[in-house]
């Protein structure tokens, strides 16, 4: 099972990166993602139209508390930490079980994060977007895109146009 913790969602700064670090989530096989930070409706809006669209399962859920969240978890989920100051994923990406949180940071990463992440992990050791990182470790992770459920929509590769196929 993979899971994704979103830090320190800040309005109306984060709306889009959120956003998008949830749909890279659910596009590679994430089943949920938790956030932290400001409470942000409309994008858990956003983020349910297309899971309601293009299906699921996928959940949206607003946390008080990281660190409570990662401190449940962390008995059965292998706690990994994407910044660009750790170690070369690649590495772990082998030696890691099937559940999996992974945490990605907006505002300032607290260091209690570091300390409590089984690893923590850089697709780069550069500079770069959470959605970039979160992208490229979940391919390697869980590979193809995943097979979604009660979909109503579906896209139709097309090379020239855009092509939807309508479900009812």
């Amino acid at each position: 099972m993979i899971e994704i913790l979103r830090l320190n969602h800040r309005l109306p700064r984060d709306c889009r990166i959120t956003t998008h670090v949830a749909l890279v989530a659910r596009a590679f096989g994430a089943i949920k993602m938790y956030y932290s930070g400001q409470k942000d409706s409309e994008m858990e809006e956003s983020v349910n139209s297309v899971v309601k669209r293009f299906g699921g399962p996928f959940d949206i859920e607003y946390i008080n508390n990281a660190i409570k969240l990662i401190n449940e978890k962390k008995d059965e989920y292998n706690i990994i930490h994407l910044t660009v100051y750790g170690l070369p994923y690649k590495k772990v990406l082998k030696n890691l079980s099937k559940n999996v949180l992974i945490i990605v940071g907006g505002d300032k990463v607290e260091w209690n994060i570091y300390k409590l992440a089984k690893y923590n992990l850089s697709v780069s050791s550069q500079p770069h977007s959470e959605v970039g990182a979160l992208a490229i470790f979940l391919n390697d992770l869980h590979g193809d895109v995943k097979k979604f459920k009660n979909f109503k929509l579906q896209i139709v590769p097309n090379e020239r146009e855009k092509v939807l196929k309508e479900f009812k």
